[in-house]
């Protein structure tokens, strides 16, 4: 019919989110960045949170976990309605090592995901399981984030290996680590620079990609140190640059 307009859906979707980070746009507004379940890391615009009367401010601050409807835009999503799952956020707050590690988690899961829009259910569920377990204190905050990390970077593709030489595929036990080469090397493989870690040291690492928790729980404090560092690294030697709230974090 002349003068019909055409019928147009709505680009409307929900999802579960984990809220990255924020940034103030305007006098009330602000840009939130998601990792969610089923589409991606998105950035969004949410309209108004910042006045006093707003209900959902809270709800769109780091770590908290989300039920999230937006409106997709060209550039930035808008932000329409926001559900409280887990508010991590509070309690994360409160204690300044934990805070740290999942600042450093937050900033990990984002580096992982430099696509916008492509979907890693994988990344979001290590990244949601990982802030449970800082919140409910399970375990030493230093060995949550580097289980997270080592996993995630797992996922990435890049997996470390230590029981089997990283470059012939040689059984262990090795006691070099070539972080180039992608773990520990044997003998014959082993490259000048390469590292000397303790045989603790490399059972917690193992521990930590496979989450062995009482072999975690029971290590020594400077096979930590020295697990941290290497997991340090080796995330370091993947993305290229370093992770600016990694050496911030609390290690007891």
């Amino acid at each position: 019919m002349p003068g019909r307009q055409r019928e147009c859906s709505v680009p409307l979707y929900r999802d579960e989110a984990v809220v990255l980070r924020t940034q103030k746009l305007g006098e009330a507004d602000r840009i939130v960045t998601l990792l969610t379940r089923s589409h991606g890391r998105v950035r969004g615009v949410a309209r108004g949170v910042r006045k006093t009367s707003s209900r959902i401010g809270g709800r769109l601050e780091p770590f908290n976990h989300v039920d999230v409807q937006l409106y997709e835009g060209r550039s930035l999503d808008t932000v329409t309605q926001v559900e409280s799952i887990s508010a991590h956020g509070a309690a994360l707050s409160a204690d300044y090592p934990r805070w740290t590690a999942g600042t450093a988690m937050l900033e990990t899961a984002e580096r992982l995901t430099p696509e916008e829009r492509d979907p890693s259910v994988q990344q979001f569920a290590l990244l949601v399981a990982g802030l449970r377990a800082l919140v409910g204190q399970d375990h030493d905050a230093g060995l949550i984030l580097d289980s997270y990390l080592l996993r995630s970077l797992s996922v990435a593709g890049w997996s470390p290996s230590f029981d089997q030489c990283a470059r012939c595929g040689a059984d262990g036990p090795h006691r070099a680590f070539s972080i180039p080469s992608g773990g520990v090397v044997c003998p014959t493989c082993r490259p000048p620079g390469s590292a000397a870690p303790s045989e603790g040291t490399l059972a917690l690492l193992g521990a930590l990609l496979s989450g062995d928790w009482p072999v975690a729980d029971a290590s020594e404090p400077r096979d930590r140190r020295d697990a941290s560092g290497l997991v340090a690294a080796f995330l370091q030697w993947h993305l290229e640059r370093g992770l600016r709230s990694l050496p911030l974090v609390d290690r007891l």
